[in-house]
């Protein structure tokens, strides 16, 4: 063959090259396999900010339980308030009664207008500031009782209705005599007659806060 020879097989520019089958170091490069990566998490690069949950609010439970707290305590304070307002007030029987009802009477008869007065303002005597009036109307209720009767004395409750746990009404009978110094005319009262009156105890006291004979001739 005339001319220079034809470049050898696989030579190029840059100088010849080898088969690719003549010896294993010539064989194609195959890719390297990357080491697994740490990060294993599903999303790729940072993790997103957490999600912030609404805490439960535990106010109304709280609110709940002081509520019963106050409601119990409320309670109990209304018991021993009561408990406290009972023992310390005198308990209405017929001895008590009948021993009220005879004070009463005998404040009457002696012209006791103080003694009167307390029984007559129902508790409220020593929280009374001016007393000339309840006075003055205890001297003329113990003088009309005095132009009537000279004595009275309780013999029997004959009846006592309560009204509450410290009030009530009581019919009574009494022994009574004429009074000397009674009007003409007006008739004479003389042995037993019964009469009503309306208690009230309170601080170890019972109090007669009104009274009313009951006569032959009343409508």
């Amino acid at each position: 063959m005339s001319g220079p020879y034809p470049p050898e097989y696989g030579a190029g520019p840059t100088g010849p090259q080898m088969h690719p089958a003549t010896g294993p170091e010539w064989f194609p490069q195959q890719p390297q396999a990357e080491p697994y990566p740490e990060n294993t998490s599903a999303y790729p690069g940072m993790l997103p900010p957490p999600v912030q949950y609404r805490k439960k609010r535990r106010w109304p439970l709280f609110a709940g339980v002081l509520l019963a707290v106050v409601v119990v305590a409320t309670v109990a304070a209304i018991v021993l308030t009561t408990r406290g307002s009972e023992s310390s007030s005198s308990t209405l029987t017929d001895a008590s009664a009948k021993a009220a009802i005879q004070e009463y009477l005998d404040a009457m008869t002696n012209g006791d207008d103080e003694t009167v007065a307390r029984h007559t303002l129902c508790g409220m005597f020593d929280a009374v500031k001016e007393r000339r009036s309840d006075l003055a109307l205890a001297n003329l209720a113990s003088d009309a009782f005095r132009q009537q009767y000279g004595r009275a004395e309780v013999m029997s409750i004959d009846k006592i209705v309560m009204w509450s746990p410290h009030q009530a009404q009581v019919l009574f009978t009494m022994q009574v005599e004429p009074s000397g110094s009674s009007r003409r005319g007006q008739p004479q009262t003389e042995g037993e007659q019964q009469g009503v009156a309306q208690l009230l105890s309170q601080n170890n006291e019972v109090l007669v806060c009104s009274y009313l004979p009951r006569t032959a001739g009343q409508y």
